[in-house]
Order: C-alpha cells, then sequence, then structure tokens
C-alpha cells in the first residue's frame, strides 16, 4: 500500500470516461495518460473522438497523437511509454490518471503484464484476412478453438481481429495465447492502480454511441480517412479502427453511405459490449454509474483515493 497512486478511469466507449477524468484531474492536481489504441495515430481524431484542446481544459494529456497511421504500435510499446509518464508525472508531485476503453492497455499496466515483441508474417496475416473476407471466419474459428479453446470460448465467432490473434500467436511463437498470457503475467506491478469503470444501461449507451457517430459523419469523418489514404501507403492497423474500415468500404465503392453509417452503429455498439464483458473480469473495479451527474461521480471517486 506504499505504492505510488495511480487512479484509472475505465468504460465503454461514448461513456463520459474523458470528461470524467479531466474533471478528476482538476480536483486533485492530476494528468492524463489516455489507454485508447487508436487515439494514438496522428491525424485520426474524428473516428476516434479525441479530446479536443477545449475540453482537455489546460489539463495535460499524454500519449495522443504519438505516431502516424503507417506504423505498428504494440501493447509492449504502450506499457513501457505509459509506465515513463507515470513515473515523470509522479516525480513532479502530480497524480497521473490512465484514461481509456482498451482493456489490453490497462490490463498490461494493472496486472503488470510483460508482453513479448513478436515478428509479423505478414504473409500468413493477409492469408488469414482473405480467408475470413471470403465468408469463412468460421472455419478459422475452428481452427482457433482446437488450438486454444480457453481463450477461443472468451470470444465472439464474429471477432476476426482476435480471432486471427489466436492463430497468429501460435503459427509465430508455438505457444498458445493462454500459455503466452500465463508466462507474461510474472512483472512486478510498481504502482497501486484504483481502477473505476463506468457502466450505465444499455440503451443509454448505444443511444449515446449513435448519435456520436451522427456527429462524427457531420464533423467530416469521410473527409478525414480520405486524407489519411492519400496521405500513407499503407495502414497496418489504423485503418481497421472502428468507424475507419466503414469509410473505406464506403470509399471503395462497397458500399453506400447509409449502410456504411449503419454498419460503423452497429459496430461500436458490439464493441462497446466487448468492452463491458472484458471490464467485469476484474473483480478489484469499482463501478461508477453513468447515468450519475459527473459531480455525484466525482464524490465517490475521492471518497476512494
Amino acid at each position: 500500500m506504499n505504492k505510488p497512486k495511480v487512479v484509472v478511469i475505465a468504460g465503454p466507449t461514448a461513456s463520459g470516461k474523458s470528461a470524467l477524468a479531466v474533471e478528476l484531474a482538476k480536483k486533485i492536481n492530476g494528468e492524463i495518460i489516455s489507454a485508447d489504441s487508436m487515439q494514438i495515430y496522428k491525424n485520426m481524431n474524428i473516428g476516434t473522438a479525441k479530446i479536443s484542446e477545449d475540453e482537455m481544459q489546460g489539463i495535460r494529456h499524454y500519449m495522443l497523437d504519438i505516431i502516424e497511421p503507417d506504423k505498428r504500435y504494440s501493447v509492449s510499446d504502450f506499457k513501457k511509454d505509459a509506465e515513463n509518464y507515470i513515473e515523470k508525472i509522479i516525480k513532479e508531485g502530480k497524480t497521473p490518471i490512465i484514461c481509456g476503453g482498451t482493456g489490453l492497455y490497462i490490463n498490461s499496466l494493472i496486472y503488470g503484464i510483460n508482453f513479448q515483441e513478436e515478428k509479423i508474417d505478414q504473409k500468413y496475416r493477409d492469408k488469414l484476412n482473405k480467408i475470413a473476407d471470403d465468408g469463412e471466419l468460421e472455419k478459422l474459428y475452428n481452427e482457433a478453438l482446437k488450438i486454444d479453446p480457453e481463450a477461443t470460448k472468451k470470444i465472439s465467432k464474429n471477432d476476426k481481429k482476435r480471432i486471427i490473434r489466436i492463430l497468429e500467436i501460435y503459427h509465430t511463437t508455438g505457444k498458445t495465447k493462454t500459455q503466452q498470457e500465463i508466462e507474461s503475467k510474472k512483472g512486478e506491478i510498481k504502482y497501486n492502480y484504483i481502477v473505476f469503470t463506468i457502466n450505465m444501461k444499455r440503451e443509454l449507451l448505444y443511444e449515446r454511441i449513435n448519435k456520436r457517430v451522427d456527429q462524427m459523419i457531420k464533423n467530416g469523418l469521410i473527409e478525414e480517412v480520405a486524407d489519411i489514404i492519400k496521405k500513407y501507403k499503407t495502414f497496418p492497423t489504423a485503418m481497421q479502427g472502428l468507424g475507419y474500415k466503414e469509410v473505406v468500404e464506403f470509399l471503395n465503392g462497397n458500399i453506400n453511405k447509409e449502410l456504411m453509417i449503419e454498419k460503423i452503429k452497429m459496430e461500436t455498439r458490439r464493441y462497446a459490449k466487448r468492452q463491458l464483458t472484458w471490464f467485469r473480469k476484474n473483480k478489484d473495479i469499482i463501478w461508477i454509474d453513468g447515468e450519475k451527474t459527473k459531480e455525484e461521480n466525482l464524490q465517490i471517486i475521492l471518497s476512494y483515493i
């Protein structure tokens, strides 16, 4: 308990994490480290719902706009960079606040997970993507189920990204994802993480998601994606993000605008559901009600920390 205190504000997309973290930072002399796997990319602002300068209200934010969309950035990279910023903030006499919805990023910190760097076999990845895109994702799911039943049963049969990840890990390392996770949880946890997660009724969350997507389109999401495609040649991960891959489909003439918007909303709702499922696995989380006011939730958080 003598370890330095780090506050975590987590939750699903569109639940109000950023605004709550800013208000908390103002109360406790804090600075914010983003734990969002898409907001790390430069030029990707609208589709990632990146916090604006005005919304920051003078609170310093880290881990935003740190790499170009054509570069790779691993969980291991995040953990190393985030811990450097945590140390910096603590040395300056302030309180670090981790804010985001990428469960893997947050778990790497709060559980001290040390992810091994892996070489990417792009040919193998492309082969798996082609199989999935040809309508045979179920075939890949069944293959993953044979290799690593424990990890595969935790994910949806439609979760292309995670299914391919299970197969890639085994192909590259000869170990299952489950084995790898067991071996990786040997790192020292340097800080006293106090984790708060926002929850709310599903109907309200989905309504907020739908409104956010409509606003993104009005704010110029299609134009943002078109500009990125013009500027960069390849997108190892960036264009797989929610909203971006659907706009790419639209720009390529594969779907119309109405279907594009509906797909973004549907996939974002599914993602929010997966986020909540992920966070529920952590028994040490302190749940806060997203339907309460910011002031009410601030008082709850302050009473714990």
